[in-house]
């Protein structure tokens, strides 16, 4: 890979992928701004929890950063424990969001959160506990696990949700409830439909351009 170098390290409760700009070790690369580099932070979904870290590069950006995506940013892709659910992790999401901060030059202001499935859910969810964290949340095939109305505390946060319409998984519902509800409260919400796609409506998504230059358009 030309840009990205992947690390593994662990915290005391989740495994995780970490990917780093090229040259970030040893200083040879500016950070994009003063206050350091932005930090994406992906959730996988159900299948691929556990505590084998290959798993979590069989979809989303951990996929692509394999595949020799470039961006330049740090991209933290954790790996849930088997048997849980990313909503019921959030201690220990926010343990790790601690010592990334602590441990890497991040850009505060550049913090973004994206999903699929399971880690839709978790996007959405965890989204809504940190709303004074992240820049932007992009949810894939998720939903929230509390009533709609929840949802309009997110309304001042950019936030693009993705969904296939035919999704035999995670029914479209799921997500066009909670954007009609952020669209009512004038929320920061822009919604995709791919009207042929079921359960995998990320692969497009992480594979366009447009995605990464909205993502990181985005600032607190």
């Amino acid at each position: 890979m030309s840009q990205i170098e992947m690390c593994v390290e662990v915290t005391s409760r989740l495994n995780y992928l970490l990917a780093l700009p090229k040259g970030y070790e040893d200083n040879k690369k500016r950070a994009p701004s003063d206050d350091g580099w932005p930090l994406v932070i992906f959730l996988h979904g159900a299948g691929e929890r556990g505590d084998d870290l290959d798993q979590v590069k069989k979809h989303g950006i951990a996929k692509r950063l394999e595949e020799g995506l470039q961006i330049d940013a740090i991209v933290a892709s954790p790996q849930c424990p088997a048997d849980s659910w990313w909503t019921i992790e959030l201690g220990a999401l926010n343990g790790l969001l601690d010592h990334l901060l602590a441990g890497y030059r991040i850009d505060a202001s550049r913090i973004y959160l994206t999903g699929l499935s399971m880690g839709g859910f978790g996007t959405w969810t965890w989204g809504l506990a940190r709303q004074d964290t992240f820049a932007a949340l992009a949810p894939i095939c998720g939903g929230l696990a509390m009533p709609t109305p929840f949802v309009t505390q997110l309304a001042t946060i950019p936030i693009w949700a993705f969904h296939g319409a035919k999704d035999p998984v995670v029914p479209l519902r799921s997500q066009s409830e909670l954007v009609e509800a952020l669209q009512a409260a004038d929320g920061n919400i822009r919604f995709t439909v791919y009207p042929e796609a079921e359960h995998d409506s990320w692969t497009v998504t992480y594979e366009d351009p447009r995605f990464y230059e909205w993502l990181f358009a985005q600032s607190r």
